[in-house]
């Protein structure tokens, strides 16, 4: 009845009527079984085993100026789309398939034009004693509802030792690279455990402030040292080496990293 009295109000008083505003197409984009292998679980096999799993991704957007075009710029490319996807399974150890089924979906939501996702995560070996084909979780987000959650501030303490060219160098080249370093230890030297014959270690603990994960903590390690290990040994004319970084150790708790031991092959 209301309608009804407001539209006679305005045709009354010469208003216009208001006018729906105009539907905007949903278009999708799907991208179907994309399989990758990670170490994502609860159980302690399943933080230590990588095991296979399979996402759905579909992203909604208005592709109307690349059907019009034939212009990928003004559209997602999906391969970037599925590098992302597979970044996350593979190198993101976490716990809940929600929260892998997040992460993808905040990568996604960072493409330009995209302005919803679905995802859907199937464990596809779930380890349970029940005759399952898949676990999964399926979430559908927008940007604007995206929820971020800054983690505290931790303590974690980095072992360095390396026994390669100019060890001192190579031990302040990595603490002047770590991220919120508060405290250094001395410098110690000790002889080699197992393996080929090698020089003598260089070694020490440095603590950091950092809201990264232990994971996440180690990755960014390796991202710095193995560029710069890679240099000393061009330097040092090494030109058999085949895997020149060897994790002697990788112990992980919630709270430290314990980790890297550099040694020549």
């Amino acid at each position: 009845m209301w309608q009804y009295r407001a539209r006679c109000a305005m045709l009354a008083t010469g208003s216009p009527e208001p006018q729906e505003p105009p539907t905007m197409p949903v278009d999708r984009i799907e991208l179907t079984g994309i399989r990758a292998v990670g170490t994502i679980g609860v159980l302690p096999e399943e933080t230590q085993r990588p095991q296979p799993f399979e996402v759905d991704v579909v992203m909604e957007l208005d592709v109307r100026a690349a059907g019009a075009t034939d212009d990928l710029s003004l559209s997602v490319d999906y391969g970037t789309a599925i590098a992302m996807v597979n970044k996350v399974i593979e190198t993101e150890h976490t716990l809940l398939l929600e929260r892998v089924a997040t992460r993808i979906a905040e990568e996604i939501l960072s493409l330009a034009r995209v302005d919803t996702v679905e995802v859907v995560v199937r464990k596809l070996r779930p380890p349970v004693p029940y005759d399952i084909d898949t676990t999964a979780v399926r979430v559908r987000r927008r940007a604007a509802d995206l929820v971020r959650f800054e983690r505290a501030v931790a303590t974690a303490y980095v072992a360095i030792g390396t026994n390669i060219g100019d060890r001192r160098e190579h031990l302040r080249f990595a603490v002047l690279n770590l991220p919120g370093v508060r405290a250094m230890s001395g410098v110690y030297e000790t002889d080699p455990v197992g393996g080929p014959d090698q020089d003598p270690y260089l070694n020490m603990v440095v603590e950091v402030e950092t809201r990264m994960n232990p994971f996440e903590l180690l990755d960014c390690c390796r991202r710095f040292v193995l560029p710069h290990l890679l240099r000393v040994l061009t330097a040092l004319g090494n030109r058999t080496l085949q895997h020149p970084v060897s994790f002697l150790e990788a112990r992980m708790t919630e709270t430290t990293v314990h980790a890297v031991r550099l040694t020549r092959q």
